[in-house]
Formats: C-alpha cells, sequence, structure tokens
C-alpha cells in the first residue's frame, strides 16, 4: 500500500490535489466556529447552492461562445483557446460574493428572517442551475455531470498549475483577513451588541465573514462538491467544541482537525478508489464521534 501511495504522489496532479486540499480545509475551519457560535453555519449550503448556480451559467456561457466562435479564422481559434483557459470561477466568485451580501442584507430584514432567506436564495439557484444545464447541455451525461458537479467528482485530481496557484493566493487572503481582523471577529462572534456599543462596525465584520465564507465556498466546490461544503466547515468546529472551550483552542483544534481529515480523505480515496469529497466527510465524521467520546470521559473524569 505505502509504494502504491508513493507511485501515484510521483506525479504531479496529485501533489497539486493535496496541496490544494489542504489549503481549503485550513482556510473553511477557521470560519467555521464563528459561523457556528453565530448560528449562521447554513450559510455555507446556502452559498454552496448559489455557486452551483453560477457554474451552471458558466459552463452554459462558454458553450454558448465555443458555437459563436466557432470557425477557422485566427480570432474564432483565439476566443476558443482564451475560453478554455479562463477558469469558470471568473463568473462563479463575483455571483457567490453577490449572493453572500444579499444573504447578508436579506437576513437582516423584519419580514424575511436570515433561515428563510438563505433557503429561499439556495433552492432558487439550485433549480436554476439545474435547469440551465438540462437545457444548454454540455454533454450527453446531464446526470453524470450534475451529480459530480453536487458531490464532488475527480476534478480536484485534474488541476493545473494555474488552478494551484489561483487557489492557493485565495487561501493566502483568507487567511491573512482573518489573523488581520481576529480580534474584530471574535468580538462580533460572541456579543454582537456589545462590539456595536464598543464602536465595532458590527456590520462590516458580518459581511467581511460572509464575504470569506464566498470564497471558501468557492475553493472547496472542486473538492468536495456543492452539496459537501457546509460539512468541512461545520464538522471540525464542532468537534473542537466538545473538547475544548477557549475560542482560540476551538480554533487551533478544529485547524487540525480539518487539514488531517483533508489528507486522510485524499489518500484514502486514492488508494480505494472512493469519491474525493464523500471520503473526506466520512473521516470528519468519524473524528466528530471519537471527539464526542472523548468528550463524554473528560465529564465524567
Amino acid at each position: 500500500m505505502l509504494d502504491k501511495l508513493m507511485y501515484y504522489f510521483s506525479f504531479p496532479f496529485v501533489r497539486y490535489a493535496l496541496i490544494v486540499g489542504l489549503l481549503i480545509a485550513l482556510c473553511s475551519s477557521l470560519l467555521g466556529v464563528s459561523l457556528v457560535l453565530k448560528r449562521f453555519s447554513f450559510i455555507g449550503d446556502g452559498l454552496s447552492h448559489v455557486a452551483f448556480g453560477a457554474m451552471s451559467a458558466a459552463t452554459v456561457t462558454s458553450v454558448g461562445l465555443k458555437s459563436a466562435a466557432s470557425g477557422n479564422n485566427a480570432v474564432a481559434r483565439w476566443i476558443t483557446e482564451l475560453i478554455d483557459k479562463t477558469n469558470s470561477m471568473v463568473i462563479i466568485l463575483p455571483v457567490t460574493l453577490i449572493a453572500a451580501i444579499l444573504l447578508l442584507k436579506t437576513g437582516q430584514n423584519t419580514k424575511i428572517k436570515g433561515d428563510a432567506a438563505i433557503a429561499m436564495i439556495s433552492v432558487s439557484s439550485l433549480a436554476i442551475g439545474y435547469m440551465l444545464v438540462n437545457v444548454f447541455s454540455a454533454s450527453a451525461n446531464v446526470a453524470g455531470d450534475v451529480c459530480s458537479t453536487l458531490f464532488g467528482s475527480t476534478s480536484i485530481l485534474t488541476l493545473t498549475s494555474e488552478e494551484v496557484w489561483i487557489s492557493a493566493i485565495l487561501a493566502v487572503v483568507v487567511i491573512g483577513i482573518f489573523l488581520i481582523f481576529y480580534n474584530k471577529i471574535f468580538a462580533v462572534t460572541f456579543d454582537e451588541n456589545f462590539a456595536r456599543a464598543s464602536g465595532v462596525k458590527a456590520n462590516a465584520y458580518n459581511l467581511l465573514i460572509a464575504v470569506i465564507t464566498a470564497l471558501i465556498i468557492v475553493l472547496a466546490m472542486n473538492l468536495v462538491g456543492s452539496l459537501l461544503i457546509s460539512a468541512l466547515i461545520i464538522f471540525p468546529a464542532l468537534s473542537a467544541m466538545r473538547v475544548f472551550k477557549s475560542f482560540r483552542a476551538v480554533i487551533i483544534c478544529s485547524a487540525l482537525i480539518s487539514v488531517i481529515c483533508a489528507a486522510a480523505g485524499l489518500i484514502a480515496s486514492i488508494l480505494f478508489s472512493t469519491p474525493v469529497g464523500s471520503t473526506i466527510v466520512v473521516a470528519d465524521m468519524a473524528v466528530f464521534f471519537v471527539f464526542c467520546l472523548i468528550s463524554k470521559v473528560l465529564r465524567r473524569a
């Protein structure tokens, strides 16, 4: 088994997958604690559905542009090459960021509560995305394409060096923002009213949390798929909270759990040919149950 693993890691695309997977796991664990404590963890699920709709729109746009540029002239070839090189993240990222802002603003509306706003936007995006994929299908296997996007696929194992660099830059941005505004995020997470009274712009930092969450969602789509992203954000935080009580200790433990489970899930999926996203989520679930047992033992002791 070790020889098989070393053989696979001799290929660059496997190393790319591990690097991106660990970066995504680290980023998702940082804000998971704040989202869970603010009882807004379901935002990950809502934004993941929005990202699915944006990905469907990006695919349809790409197919339409390629059809319009079909021809043998130099301009048509240049447009086709540009579309092939352009990552769908160019469309997915701004759409998901706008959705995060709308979720925050709509959730503050007294007529539409936060959970209702998330359900409304997420279900609408999911329905529109599935309709676009069916009406403007890019391949004959529509069901397979949708299933791969929702539950993750081998796309994490087909990353190019450019996509790795994009993921790394976005991950550094997310980690940097979290470290710079750590104290403000801590204040807004635990007592938003007190933070606002002490001069902290709570709405601005809530918006910052939503925007960073949107970045994490876009990064994680290739890893675990649209429907499993929430598990990557929530499970490590919940596991750490079973044992630790301080905010800093929970964040550090959550980051370690998330990175270890991502690495274990990726390695297991390579060795046993299982879906990458599902394997990582199962690893997170197993660690959660282990930490629940540890918590019970500590309480009895």
